[in-house]
């Protein structure tokens, strides 16, 4: 090989590793705390709840396809079956950030709530 084709692959796998690395940083990046006068609301009628992923606990609103989940929020104390009782049937206000991801744009269509946010009845 010669020098030149040596420094051209080099640079080929600097750049795929940069690539990489900003691409991890688009998937990765954490949901960011935001003032609640600064957070989407969402209002509807609570239709379905159940578990989801990692201990999640996932909510779906009647007519909407969108889907909010509480990230680990049976870790944190949450007992699906008292969501349901006190929730499904029952108007409720959703608050989260405005948040964008990599992996949420082209697979997931879900809303995250972290601590700090609300979830009011």
């Amino acid at each position: 090989m010669s020098v030149k084709t040596d420094k051209f692959v080099i640079r080929c796998f600097y750049s795929i590793g940069v690539l990489f690395f900003i691409i991890a940083i688009a998937i990765f990046r954490p949901v960011p705390i935001v003032a609640e006068s600064q957070a989407i609301v969402q209002t509807g009628v609570v239709d379905h709840i159940y578990e989801g992923g990692e201990k999640d606990v996932v909510i779906r609103l009647q007519g909407h396809q969108r889907r909010y989940y509480i990230n680990r929020g049976l870790e944190n104390g949450l007992e699906i079956q008292n969501l349901r009782d006190r929730l499904i049937g029952n108007e409720v206000v959703i608050k989260y950030p405005k948040y964008w991801t990599l992996l949420i744009g082209i697979i997931r269509s879900d809303i995250c709530l972290k601590s700090g946010y609300s979830l009011e009845v």
